[in-house]
């Protein structure tokens, strides 16, 4: 053992801090912990708290971070700052993987890890000091533990220290979540860190490159990065550090790197631990660490002074595709820029590459969205329901979830037996919350390994609960024989997740799971109300038509009633168990219906192509394209898609509107998928009235009888309601008189049984029970409204009332109009004359005759006159006698 490299921990800046947060601490219980990275927040803060240095009293500390990654490096580091191995008096503890000991003080683990024994046990017995770490991430799963740790404070360990922590944070926001109704909150303590100046170098593309989109990066884009990746190793001296989106970004410009005088270093939370150390410890030789955001405020990398920053995040999202949480590709935020930037300056001066213009640096977000706004909420709202709090009211959340997102996340874990209709954990619920996975792939280990066999089981959900490479294929069945016979990165990640999910599959935690075929007893709940709430169990679905047993050799579960066969068979039974919704059936080669409703298709080539039935697990859809693409599937048989998906069986009449007409039929369905279809005879009429209305809502009211005084009519009326209102009803809209059709459409409609029936009701006749008779009104109708005007001719000339927002039309030959000197008027408004010449021909428009006759007509007669010389153009129309005749005709 080495001795305390007492140095290095005198040298750490947070130090000068330590005093503050020990008697905030003594004597609040809580505090927030500003510090920049590098002044050894993550490292000698839980070893003084923990009593390892400084001589404080010992105490048990557990600190919680983000990633992986930065778990174990940061065990390592304080490991390495006492003269220990891992695993004494620190350790860590991540998905897969313990190294801790019965003398280990300080425990670091991932949010996901604490989160599990919080729910195992909700006091975390003989822990003193918990330490969330990079809180200003706001991830999910560290938002969530601060809502359970308040709560454990406030109800059952008041002595329970906590340390919110972040080099840059919402400090007066996590003192509120943390002071919990205290007035002013928890103290805040602030460390000064030392920093080194940064120049920023602004490198955007010579030519427009295309935004993300979904989890895509435009090539063209990666391609820049790596040019300026290589401007930088040209102008600067140091490693450089190239922040980018994800994993498969780092393997594209690494491709792009071949050649480059420095050692080309890729760091990520998938990342061997070999090649994690490399990158964190120091280097006689240059290097290029291309890294995703594990390295923004998580990970101290020494040696770098260059930092290029891509611009480009991952950020959660609802993936719709898989009905699964997902990322994004999104622009990184500001706070993220300053974040990667200040690396460049932790151990001297630096520089940064920026790959977009400053113009664009002021549109970007200033924050990062927290993940509990914008991320799916299955798994969250199934942790809030075993903790005893369904709706998440009562914890101390610094963002409430979105309702919309939490009545979705309910009618996911509804649907797969996790809580019951009014979200309380079921004990099947408790059992999946404690396998780490999504529910809906905890609902495919579970009954999956009843049907298929623990192992089978696991190695099928680990393939979905990370989607294969594409050149695995889209065959899941496919897929997992290569990933069985594989030796690359994916497969090695695939082995260790799908044997941690055999162990839990095969020893769930919590109570036992339910055979298949058996409802489940009810059970307490772990949470603040353990002692009073009870939860309502919920059967899971019988797959024994299936077929079950361990063809990996395990022993058949007491309700196989025989071993699902082959690869194939089991790997469609799985991924429909995932997403019943998206089993789907075949429409044509290539072509399938889902039960959701989505047409999806096949790519040319795919071995799926025939299958008669299949098990969708991955599909996308472009922005305008009618069908969804199938990326990962399997095939499946009728009756495995019946029992994984029998929540979705109905049976019943169905009597819509379809192709122009009421279709009856009698269904058995499957979501969207008809399994048997017959023809209805005698259809319930209330359910054709239903079609009917529909029909006349989406192919309009012209499926009615309407004559032209019909159409008059209803001009009429809607001339009326628009310039008296009251009374009159509104009928120039199609949806106002469809909602009013019990009005004005009975007892026609009713008694009718298909379209032609529609086209015998009079519409003219059904329009007049509108009127509003009830008030006397309706007998004003040709007074306020008349059908014909009288012209001083005498002739009877109809009115056209069907301009929508127009005043009445009255079309008239211009001499039939002499000698009327003022407008006449319909309910008050002057009607527009449309004047016509003796041919009937548009001769002039006005809504002033009077001023008319003093101008417009002079210039009419002057134009007409030659052209109609047998008609009257007298010189003063408004003497002259109105006719419908020419000037032989009048002398007679």
């Amino acid at each position: 053992m080495t001795a305390i490299r007492q140095a290095e921990l005198d040298a750490l800046p947070v130090r000068e801090a330590l005093p503050e947060l020990v008697s905030a601490l003594d004597g609040h219980g809580a505090a927030v912990l500003c510090a920049p990275p590098g002044t050894g927040k993550t490292t000698l803060v839980p070893l003084v708290l923990a009593g390892l240095v400084g001589g404080g009293p010992r105490r048990r500390v557990v600190v919680a971070e983000p990633r992986r990654i930065a778990a174990r490096a940061a065990a390592r580091r304080m490991a390495w700052l006492l003269g220990e191995q891992v695993g004494g008096s620190v350790g860590f503890t991540v998905r897969g993987e313990r190294v801790a000991g019965p003398g280990t003080v300080v425990e670091v683990v991932t949010t996901g890890v604490l989160l599990q024994r919080l729910q195992r046990d909700q006091e975390l017995s003989g822990v003193d000091v918990v330490i969330l770490d990079e809180c200003h991430e706001r991830h999910l799963d560290a938002d969530t533990v601060a809502a359970f740790l308040l709560d454990v404070r406030e109800t059952l360990r008041p002595e329970l220290r906590l340390v919110a922590a972040s080099a840059t944070t919402d400090a007066a926001g996590w003192a509120r979540v943390l002071g919990h109704g205290r007035p002013g909150g928890a103290p805040v303590v602030t460390a000064a860190g030392v920093s080194y100046p940064v120049e920023t170098v602004w490198a955007p593309p010579a030519r427009p490159v295309r935004p993300p989109h979904g989890m895509r990066v435009d090539p063209a884009q990666l391609t820049h990065v790596a040019s300026v990746v290589r401007r930088a190793l040209a102008e600067r001296s140091g490693d450089v550090l190239c922040f980018l989106p994800g994993v498969g970004e780092l393997a594209r410009v690494a491709g792009q790197l071949g050649g480059v005088d420095a050692e080309v270093l890729q760091i990520h939370g998938r990342a061997p631990a070999a090649v994690q150390d490399a990158a964190l410890a120091p280097s006689a030789h240059r290097r290029v660490i291309l890294a995703t955001a594990v390295a923004e405020s998580s990970l101290t990398v020494p040696g770098v002074r260059v930092v290029v920053d891509s611009g480009l995040a991952r950020e959660p999202r609802v993936d719709h595709a898989r009905g699964l949480g997902a990322l994004a590709t999104v622009r990184a935020s500001r706070a993220a820029g300053r974040q990667r930037a200040g690396r460049a300056g932790r151990e001297a001066p630096g520089a940064v590459y920026r790959c977009w213009s400053q113009a664009e640096d002021g549109r970007l977000p200033a924050f990062p969205s927290p993940e509990i706004r914008i991320a799916d909420l299955a798994q969250f709202a199934l942790q809030a329901a075993c903790w005893g709090d369904p709706d998440a009211a009562g914890l101390a959340l610094p963002d409430p979830p979105p309702a919309g997102a939490m009545a979705a996340a309910r009618e996911v874990l509804v649907a797969v037996g996790a809580v019951t209709p009014d979200g309380r954990a079921t004990p099947r619920g408790v059992g999946m919350s404690r396998l780490g996975l999504h529910p809906r792939l905890a609902r495919a280990l579970l009954d999956g390994a009843a049907a298929v066999g623990p192992r089978r089981a696991a190695e099928l959900v680990a393939l979905l609960s990370e989607e294969p490479p594409r050149e695995y294929g889209d065959d899941l069945a496919a897929a997992w024989r290569r990933a069985r016979a594989g030796g690359d990165a994916y497969a090695t990640r695939w082995r260790a997740e799908a044997t941690r999910l055999r162990r839990s599959a095969a020893t769930p935690a919590g109570p036992s799971t339910p055979t298949l075929s058996e409802p489940e007893a009810a059970a307490p709940l772990p949470g603040r109300e353990a002692a009073s709430r009870r939860a309502v169990g919920a059967p899971a679905p019988d797959l024994r038509a299936c077929g079950a047993g361990g063809a990996d050799g395990s022993a058949a579960p007491a309700t196989a009633a025989g071993a699902v066969s082959g690869d194939d068979a089991a790997a469609g039974l799985v991924a429909a168990l995932a997403f019943p919704e998206r089993v789907a059936k075949a429409k044509g080669e290539g072509a399938f219906l889902m039960a959701s409703g989505t047409a999806a298709e096949l790519g040319d080539g795919s071995r799926l192509r025939s299958a008669p039935w299949l098990a969708v697990a991955v599909a996308d859809r472009g922005p305008h394209s009618a069908s969804a693409r199938v990326r990962l599937g399997a095939v499946l048989d009728e009756d495995t898609a019946r029992a994984a998906a029998a929540h979705l069986l109905a049976s019943g009449d169905e009597v819509r509107w379809e192709d122009g007409d009421v279709a009856a039929r009698a269904t058995h369905r499957l979501g969207a998928i008809a399994l048997a279809v017959r023809p209805l005879k005698n259809p319930d009429p209330a359910l054709v009235r239903a079609a009917l209305l529909e029909g006349l809502r989406s192919d309009g009211l012209g499926l009615l009888r309407w004559t032209p005084d019909a159409r008059a009519l209803r001009a009429r009326l809607g001339f009326l309601h628009r310039t008296l209102g009251g009374a009159w009803p509104d009928v120039a809209d199609d949806g106002a008189l469809l909602a009013r059709a019990d009005d004005w459409l009975e007892p026609e409609l009713s008694r009718a049984r298909r379209r032609a029936d529609l086209a015998r009701i009079d519409a003219g006749q059904a329009l007049n029970r509108l009127l509003p008779w009830a008030t006397g009104e309706a007998a004003r109708l040709d007074e306020l409204a008349p059908e014909r005007i009288e012209v001083p001719s005498g002739s009877r000339i109809r009115l056209d009332y069907s301009a929508e927002h127009g005043q009445p039309v009255l079309a008239v030959k211009l001499q039939e109009l002499f000698g009327l000197a003022e407008t006449p008027r319909v309910a008050g408004v002057p009607v527009l004359v449309h004047l016509l010449s003796p041919a009937g021909r548009p001769a002039a428009v006005t809504a002033d005759l009077a001023s008319f006759w003093q101008g417009g007509y002079l210039a009419v007669r002057a134009e007409l006159r030659g052209r109609y010389p047998k008609h009257p153009w007298p010189q003063d129309p408004a003497t002259a006698e109105p006719t419908r005749h020419t000037n032989a005709r009048l002398r007679r």
